[in-house]
């Protein structure tokens, strides 16, 4: 059995998860990053990154016609958490969140937007990965 180095809470880490464009694949989005932060030891997160992470992918999967990917990274006490999916062009802007509490649709930039210490979106062209990436960051304080 090989050696493994000691667990170093602090180092840096990076999952990505591709998916099918199936909004099935939503909910193991969901559970996979449940499991990857309890290994973690960032317990206190999950509530929060799953939400984020429901609203993002599923954003990218019900919006495109292309595979996705969720990100999750951990570097320097921020958890990011992102979906990648083919299409370029830039997501809907978020609407005011008081403003679409009894909307059945158009909530999520806005929720994302209302929990996460910062968020944002990047066309992506190189590397042989084209469309978008929108993530968010959760500051671990």
């Amino acid at each position: 059995m090989p050696e493994t180095e000691p667990f170093d809470p602090a180092a840096p880490w990076e999952y990505t998860l591709y998916i099918p464009n199936d909004l099935r694949a939503v909910t193991v989005c969901r559970r996979t990053l449940r499991l990857i932060l309890t290994m973690h030891g960032l317990i206190r997160l999950v509530d929060t990154a799953e939400l984020l992470a429901t609203e993002l992918v599923s954003n990218a999967v019900r919006h495109t016609k292309g595979p996705a990917a969720l990100r999750v990274r951990w570097a320097a006490g921020v958890l990011r958490v992102g979906a990648w999916d083919a299409d370029p062009g830039p997501p809907e802007p978020p609407g005011n969140l008081d403003a679409l509490t009894e909307a059945e649709k158009g909530r999520g930039l806005a929720l994302v937007r209302a929990c996460a210490d910062l968020w944002g979106w990047q066309p992506l062209a190189g590397g042989g990965n084209r469309g978008k990436y929108v993530w968010c960051d959760l500051v671990a304080a």
